[in-house]
């Protein structure tokens, strides 16, 4: 498979209907379309949920994923942490003149084996090709819509006395893709954590009370630094934080240290953050452990009385200190 994507694959005429074929044909069973301008769907029973993000990882390809998976994981864990169920998903999609297609292959074999796992469908997408040096490589944008059996999770019901949980490390997607792009040698130790969460998500409200999860929050870029501060925000009350108890390996923690970084500033693509009423934390907790995806979870802080809306860590030697929101960027973009 060594053709490439040219100019002519998106002028509308015969090159481009072949390069829709050929997206359909790799998507198989997960693609419901009929190729008419619009998805004819049925009804959903419950009110809907509805996010859209656009996908421009650098690199676009690296160790155990690609943009094709960021992309499905993206928006089905937007869905589900709002307390939704992921049903359907459209694709666009913006190549570059140039663009092997065996690398467009591959993102979308992505996106069908995530979308398979996440149970969702793609009805709709879209393709558009810019000239060399345009972009890079391949850009992808997802809609998806979901549909709520339960109430929706939102920021305003967390309270205090809460407890913080993530369901595993921070930090390992941006040391992976910082060590691919920069050839530091991490990449085959620090895997990127990036994975649908719907299931894991399915598992924890099927094992307590409705109530028991206040809000959930997938921490993606901005880290958990921005999660934090987000909800103090929100809910008008510190949120402190144990530094000892982050979950952050030994190689990611060395890694960012020789970088610069800190973890807590780190994208991540499969780590959830959630808040949970005090007396059904453990049962959280336990159930998140029992899932491939949150085997490293831990409680990791709690929402405070102290009414100011501030992110407090306690360090190591238990002297506590503010944890300042970053007004920019410590990190190159990688998505």
């Amino acid at each position: 498979m060594d053709q490439q994507i040219v100019l002519d694959h998106g002028t509308g005429a015969r090159l481009s209907r072949e390069l829709v074929e050929f997206v359909v044909e790799v998507l198989a069973d997960v693609y419901l379309g009929e190729m008419e301008d619009s998805a004819i769907l049925p009804p959903l029973d419950g009110a809907l949920a509805m996010t859209t993000d656009s996908f421009v990882v650098d690199p676009p390809f690296f160790g155990n994923g690609d943009i094709g998976k960021i992309a499905v994981c993206g928006t089905v864990n937007d869905l589900a942490v709002a307390g939704a169920q992921p049903r359907y998903l459209t694709l666009a999609m913006i190549l570059e003149s140039g663009l092997p297609l065996a690398q467009l292959h591959r993102a979308l074999e992505s996106v069908r084996d995530t979308a398979r796992e996440a149970g969702i469908k793609i009805v709709a997408g879209d393709t558009k090709v810019v000239g060399a040096g345009e972009a890079d490589g391949i850009f992808l944008n997802t809609t998806g819509v979901g549909v709520f059996t339960s109430p929706p999770k939102r920021m305003k019901d967390v309270t205090v006395g809460d407890k913080i949980l993530l369901s595993g490390p921070i930090g390992d997607h941006t040391i992976h893709l910082l060590s691919v792009r920069e050839g530091l040698g991490f990449e085959s130790n620090v895997l990127s954590d990036c994975a649908p969460l719907n299931g894991m998500i399915d598992a924890v409200r099927g094992a307590v009370p409705e109530s028991a999860v206040r809000s959930m929050r997938d921490v993606t870029r901005g880290g958990l630094n921005a999660v934090l501060h987000e909800y103090a925000s929100a809910v008008g009350h510190a949120l402190r934080v144990e530094e000892e108890a982050l979950p952050i390996s030994f190689e990611t923690a060395m890694a960012a240290d020789m970088l610069g970084i800190n973890p807590i500033n780190c994208a991540n693509e499969g780590c959830l953050a959630l808040f949970v009423a005090p007396e059904h934390a453990d049962d959280v907790l336990r159930t998140l452990r029992a899932h491939p995806y949150g085997k490293g979870a831990v409680v990791i802080g709690e929402v405070t009385e102290r009414p100011d809306p501030v992110v407090e860590l306690t360090g190591k030697d238990g002297r506590v200190s503010e944890v300042e929101e970053l007004q920019g960027a410590e990190l190159p973009r990688l998505c």
